[in-house]
């Protein structure tokens, strides 16, 4: 097993070493030993790594009081195992070498092909052409190629052109002695190539905004919060990239007589006290028309009855709700002489037969 060697000794300096010492020394190590300088020199990685780990644990206040105090086992305890790699070191200590050389160290790829952005529309419908659906013409603004120059962002008769000052990689390489760092390119934006003569309509772009017509197919059975989208109707993409899509929102609005219950319809009709009481035909609106419904004798308030299958469609294909119809008793208004005669002595028989009634339950 081999023994780790004390963080100090790496960086050559006293256990009191001053941040900026530290910093000093990693510095001079990191120049030294670094892989650009040592091609294949397994020694020379080494060392890069090992001056890597100690700047990384005696730069961090916390870290260090635990080295000084319990050495390199109670590091262990943090859960610092060191580096996995390069990439792990230059990505941690980006803003090092920064500091160090006067640029950046990170690279940025060349940009490719891009996808267009995706639209979102909000459609308001009626109650009943979610529950059957409908065909409708909406009319969106978004950005399209361009059609004087066919999305190549460049005057008639021009071509763009690779950048001189990157040769078309998108990224420029800065040196500092040994070392050799590539940066995005900002002459052309990581593109790789410039355009001298821009298309005036979009001016460079390769893109316009236009207003389309879009023909939008609603199924029967949306509802509130239904999304449909639509393949390729977004925005154009841009270096040959496909068309983002389009995600039209519905909004169902309420309607006067019929209310929604997932895949159920709920209406409430009024009867009157005598209908109620000896029972009757009525005619109830559907979502198809009139159907007939029997009221039995002695039907209470509230009381609910079923149309089945006559409800929304199922968005998935197969089946229908029902239709619920809750009955509302109406207490007459306006009554009659000759009505009111008449309720008066129905009363009376009515309350003959309550009293007939407690006296049955009391009779021995």
């Amino acid at each position: 097993m081999t023994t780790k060697r004390d963080y100090y000794e790496i960086l050559g300096v006293d256990r009191n070493a001053s941040e900026d010492e530290l910093k000093a020394s990693y510095r001079k190590l990191a120049l030294k030993y670094h892989p650009d300088r040592n091609p294949g020199n397994k020694e020379a990685e080494e060392r890069f790594k090992e001056a890597a780990e100690a700047y990384e644990v005696l730069r961090d206040p916390q870290k260090r009081n635990i080295y000084d105090h319990y050495g390199h086992e109670g590091l262990q305890g943090t859960g610092f195992s060191g580096f996995r790699g390069f990439d792990d070191i230059f990505s941690s200590f980006s803003d090092i070498f920064d500091e160090f050389f006067g640029f950046g160290s990170r690279r940025r790829s060349r940009t490719a092909a891009s996808r267009g952005a995706d639209l979102r529309y909000d459609l308001t419908i009626s109650f009943m052409d979610a529950a059957f659906g409908v065909e409708t013409d909406i009319e969106i603004e978004k950005l399209v190629s361009c059609s004087t120059c066919e999305g190549t962002g460049c005057e008639r008769g021009t071509h763009p052109e690779t950048c001189r000052h990157c040769g078309g990689g998108g990224q420029i390489s800065r040196s500092h002695g040994f070392f050799s760092i590539r940066t995005t390119c900002p002459y052309c934006r990581g593109e790789g190539r410039t355009i001298p003569h821009p298309c005036p309509e979009c001016r460079g772009t390769g893109q316009v905004e236009r207003r389309k017509k879009v023909s939008v197919r609603i199924p029967a059975g949306v509802d509130t919060g239904s999304r449909l989208r639509l393949t390729g109707e977004g925005e154009s993409g841009t270096r040959g990239g496909p068309p983002g899509d389009l995600y039209v929102f519905i909004n169902v609005e309420p309607h006067e007589f019929f209310k929604r219950n997932n895949n159920d319809v709920i209406c409430q009709v009024p009867i009157s006290f005598v209908q109620a009481a000896l029972g009757a035909d009525i005619d109830v609106p559907t979502l198809t028309g009139k159907k007939k419904l029997h009221i039995p004798k002695g039907t209470q308030p509230g009381e609910v009855f079923r149309f089945k299958g006559e409800g929304i469609p199922s968005l998935r294909g197969y089946g229908k709700g029902d239709q619920i119809i809750q009955v509302l008793v109406k207490t007459p208004t306006g009554l009659t002489k000759k009505q009111e005669a008449l309720l008066k002595e129905f009363a009376k028989l009515e309350s003959a037969k309550l009293s007939t009634k407690i006296k049955k339950m009391f009779k021995h």
